[in-house]
């Protein structure tokens, strides 16, 4: 029989996150490895007093929700929750604790409860960088462009360094907050050369001499269902360029289907989205999932449409 102990409960802090695939990709894994685990969303659009604009009732206090949610998830013995937009900064004042890796780039990811303590960690940054390696072997890394520089963009930028990245260009709408990306960026990687632009600086940066530009990544909500579209002009993409897009909902985003149309090698953002995952799943329970049967768990439920 089983006891609290043994069982694990778990929730999806954000706005919007009641269609995420995420609890139902953590439940089926913790089914095929015989552990007690419930997972449930809970979302800042239906919480009676939210930060998120548009709220019903809401006050547009983001940072007294997070408190309010992370009080009570504590109380009701929840082990961990998982934290996404608008949430993966402002979590960070809520926190008793922070990994380095996480306070690096200013954004968490997963909460853990223990002990009367709420620790942050980011597996964003191992989700990409796995992705990345597994996706693009062999990509060329000498300067690649990211944009958005939101948490998610943080999280795929200090992955690129990690991985060697020569150069890197933050791009975003706000070029006050790709400025500040960049400026905590360098200071944790002194041996990259590091800038950043705004948005209406992407083309310049993708028609430069020769395009020294080498790959970019979407890390911003450009291609998602609930925000369709493309991040950039398609005609600048060309042959010699790979392209990532961390957007998983479509898996074959508009950007992507360009970049091919263009001969670019090309990551979709399926590989972040189960790696991130299994990183917190293991981090939660302290068991190493089956990536291998993630990942075609994970297909399966965007064909079906969930």
């Amino acid at each position: 029989m089983s006891v609290v102990g043994e069982s694990y409960l778990v929730g999806l802090l954000g706005e919007g996150v009641l269609p995420s695939l995420t609890p139902p990709l953590h439940e089926r894994e913790a089914d095929e490895l015989g552990l007690r685990y419930l997972y449930r969303p809970i979302d800042l659009l239906a919480l009676d007093g939210a930060g998120a604009p548009g709220a019903p009732g809401g006050t547009g206090d983001l940072d007294a929700t997070i408190a309010r949610v992370l009080d009570a998830a504590a109380l009701l013995g929840f082990d961990a929750l998982n934290i996404t937009h608008p949430c993966k900064q402002r979590v960070l004042a809520h926190l008793d604790e922070v990994t380095p890796s996480a306070s690096a780039i200013g954004s968490v990811n997963t909460v853990l409860l223990a002990d009367g303590r709420r620790v942050g960690h980011n597996t964003d940054v191992t989700g990409f960088a796995s992705a990345l390696r597994d996706g693009l072997p062999g990509a060329d890394l000498g300067a690649v462009v990211v944009i958005g520089a939101g948490g998610a963009g943080a999280a795929v930028a200090a992955a690129l360094l990690d991985a060697g990245a020569g150069r890197l260009t933050i791009i975003d709408l706000d070029a006050s907050r790709a400025g500040a990306l960049a400026g905590d960026l360098t200071a944790r990687f002194p041996g990259a050369t590091i800038d950043s632009a705004a948005a209406d600086a992407l083309a310049a940066r993708l028609a430069g001499p020769a395009s020294a530009v080498t790959g970019v990544v979407n890390a911003s909500f450009a291609g998602m269902h609930t925000h369709p579209g493309i991040p950039l002009d398609p005609g600048l993409l060309h042959a010699g360029l790979w392209v990532a897009d961390i957007v998983y909902r479509p898996l074959d985003t508009e950007l992507l289907r360009a970049a091919r149309a263009a001969g670019c090698s090309t990551l979709d953002g399926g590989g972040m989205a189960v790696g991130q995952a299994a990183d917190a799943f293991r981090l939660i329970t302290g068991v190493e999932p089956d990536r291998d049967r993630m990942r075609p768990h994970f297909a399966a439920m965007i064909r079906e449409g969930r």
